[in-house]
């Protein structure tokens, strides 16, 4: 492997020659050398640089996703002859939705960790699709209807959405009787998430609008509605407790969110490692049976 190509893509991921020399460990004129040795080689500019800033060209930024696609084909290809008969060990990079990475993620590390400690586990928890190569994530959690088709993929479990709202908003707007009614109604969802795709006695339907309030956080979603601001989709592994406990009663209990969207383990296009075999293996095992989130809940409405 080309030890240049490595370092491009350190000085692009670090933001900076002298971060990537600090990385390095070595100085930002060694860095820049060889920087200009492989732009010398290939016969263009790839950063714009400057005493405060850099840029990545046009021919950079295409040449850097190639580069990157090779050093995770060599990884991956590294990896798969490591770990053919290896214990799992080393770093394994996560990533998965905040709420369901709290709630659900981190109480099952408890036994994987235990059972396999040389493994050395980064959780990262966001409600972004985070770029699976880029990021160097290994594993990521994800909750969508499809997985697109340069990465691998493993439905762990369902992920069953319904209506719902809080009975302190519905007994000062009244309990939808329709969709038509639900349209005239305060909705909540995060950035992204409506239209809402709903599975009813007559197929699918779908359910357009605008949030009540704008936010990129499904858990503020989540708080809102709560606290009597208006009707949203949320899943059982998120409110189950509060439709149990009454907090939240269902609304238009017919409906329900597409089946479709599911729980998905998402790797990168390469042969996954050993830690993230296990990983993966180890949170198919926790909800091999029922999830407890797919547990009987109320039908639905105001007593």
């Amino acid at each position: 492997m080309d030890p240049d190509l490595s370092l491009f893509d350190e000085v692009v991921r670090a933001g900076s020659l002298s971060a990537a020399a600090r990385r390095r460990g070595t100085s930002p004129a060694m860095v820049s050398k060889r920087l200009a040795r492989l732009e010398s080689r290939l016969g263009v500019r790839l950063i714009h640089r400057t005493t405060r800033r850099m840029e990545l060209t046009a021919r950079g930024e295409a040449f850097h996703r190639d580069v990157e696609a090779i050093l995770e084909a060599i990884r991956a290809a590294e990896e798969k002859v490591r770990d053919a008969d290896a214990e799992p060990s080393g770093v394994l990079r996560v990533s998965a939705p905040t709420s369901f990475g709290r709630l659900h993620i981190a109480p099952a590390l408890g036994g994987f960790l235990e059972a396999h400690p040389r493994v050395a586990l980064e959780l990262d928890l966001s409600d972004a699709f985070e770029d699976l190569v880029g990021a160097r994530i290994d594993v990521a959690i994800r909750i969508t209807a499809s997985i697109g088709a340069d990465a691998r993929s493993e439905r762990l479990a369902d992920s069953p959405r319904v209506l719902c709202a809080a009975p302190a908003y519905l007994a000062r707007h009244g309990e939808p009787a329709s969709l038509d009614d639900l349209r005239n109604h305060s909705l909540l969802a995060a950035t992204g998430q409506l239209p809402w795709l709903l599975s009813g006695p007559d197929g699918d339907i779908e359910v357009d609008g605008e949030s009540r309030v704008r936010t990129n956080s499904s858990e503020v979603v989540r708080e809102l509605t709560l606290s009597g601001l208006g009707v949203s989709l949320r899943s059982l592994w998120d409110v189950g407790e509060d439709l149990a406990a009454r907090r939240l009663v269902r609304v238009l209990p017919w409906l329900e969110g597409s089946a479709n969207v599911g729980i998905y383990a998402v790797a990168s296009a390469a042969p996954a490692g050993a830690a993230a075999r296990a990983f993966i293996a180890h949170l198919r095992q926790t909800w091999s049976e029922r999830p407890s989130w797919s547990g009987a809940i109320p039908i639905g409405g105001l007593d």
